[in-house]
């Protein structure tokens, strides 16, 4: 979004203001298609739920002392490969036809497959939701089947 003048400022603020956010989560929410899917379908807008609103510039952090201290995080005997492996899993499910993805969409994480986009969608609390997908596997304390998993994901977790 870009504020060019005072008057488009004016008006963003107003539509804001006017907007329905609960109602446009529930059709994104309800659609069961996730960001992919809506952008397969041809969006040629980013939808009002996933930006962010104007931030209040009097409230600068320029003026905080910062005193931050990063750790060293020793990564010898990480398998590099592991998020490739990760990746390839995601990539093989978003892909699919989006009737497949569907059965696995939900916001109930206490099952072991999981489609969704937010896991925080419907939290007020939250100012614009995350432009994501995710499938979120449950493999503790006990592995579902092999059956359990999307058929383009099974391989990945039998090797």
């Amino acid at each position: 979004m870009v504020i060019s003048s005072t008057e488009n400022l004016e008006a963003t603020v107003d539509q804001i203001s006017n907007y329905d956010k609960m109602s446009e989560l529930k059709a994104f929410g309800d659609t069961k298609a996730g960001v992919k899917g809506h952008v397969d379908a041809g969006i040629t807008k980013i939808p009002q739920i996933f930006i962010l609103p104007p931030i209040n510039t009097t409230d600068s952090s320029d003026t905080y002392e910062t005193d931050f201290i990063f750790p060293v995080i020793d990564l010898e005997g990480i398998d590099k490969m592991e998020p490739i492996k990760h990746k390839e899993i995601e990539d093989k499910f978003l892909e699919k036809d989006m009737e497949i993805k569907k059965q696995y969409y939900t916001r109930d994480i206490t099952k072991k497959v999981v489609h969704a986009s937010n896991f925080d969608l419907y939290s007020p609390s939250v100012p614009a939701t995350n432009w994501r997908d995710y499938i979120f596997f449950k493999m503790a304390p006990n592995p579902p089947s092999p059956e359990v998993f999307p058929r383009p994901c099974r391989y990945m977790f039998l090797i």
